[in-house]
């Protein structure tokens, strides 16, 4: 018991760090633009070396892309906090409100959506994007996986993943949708509405 607790908070230091040094950074990219911004750049701003700053991300690039691990992280603890007799969609609902904050407020998501162009304007950053929001998807699955009874009777069962892949469709059908809307209902509410559109287990 002794050696988890200091994990714990040195995991949740480094956690603090990375955030800080992600919004640092994003403040950077939106004045000066992403590709003359460097590391030193960033290091200074967050009042750190250089050497410093590679104790928590090994590139530029990783720093764009990291906070993908970081809200896959959120969301994985979110589903291990559901009760575990809940239904799995309703879990996953119930995760995804975690979203909710970051698309209803009007300041976090034009940063969101300024820094979503950057990563869409690079080939390179977008590949790696991708590559993340398979990981968070794949961090959901095996949670999935043991929450429901029956599976396990096949080493191979595709619905997890179904089920993951699925809400996850919702979640960016419900996010276009409001968008398209002006914003004249709430997002939680076209949420609902685009996963009640599926009887799930």
């Amino acid at each position: 018991m002794t050696e988890k607790i200091p994990q714990s908070i040195r995991e949740r230091t480094r956690r603090l760090a990375q955030t800080e040094l992600t919004t640092v950074a994003q403040d950077l990219f939106l004045e000066r633009g992403y590709e003359k911004t460097t590391v030193d750049e960033i290091a200074a701003a967050a009042g750190m070396s250089k050497r410093t700053f590679f104790r928590y991300f090994s590139s530029k690039d990783d720093l764009v892309i990291g906070k993908y691990d970081l809200f896959g992280d959120r969301l994985a603890e979110a589903l291990d906090a559901r009760p575990a007799d809940e239904p799995v969609w309703e879990s996953l609902r119930r995760v995804f409100d975690i979203t909710v904050d970051y698309v209803e407020d009007d300041y976090t998501r034009a940063r969101n959506d300024a820094m979503e162009l950057i990563v869409r304007g690079s080939a390179q950053l977008n590949a790696r994007y991708l590559e993340k929001m398979q990981r968070v998807q794949e961090l959901l699955v095996g949670r999935v996986a043991s929450r429901l009874p029956s599976v396990g009777a096949s080493p191979i069962d595709p619905r997890p993943a179904a089920i993951v892949g699925a809400a996850f469709a919702c979640m960016q059908a419900a996010r276009l949708a409001w968008l398209e809307s002006d914003q004249q209902q709430p997002f939680a509410e076209c949420l609902d509405k685009a996963m009640e559109t599926f009887i799930v287990v």
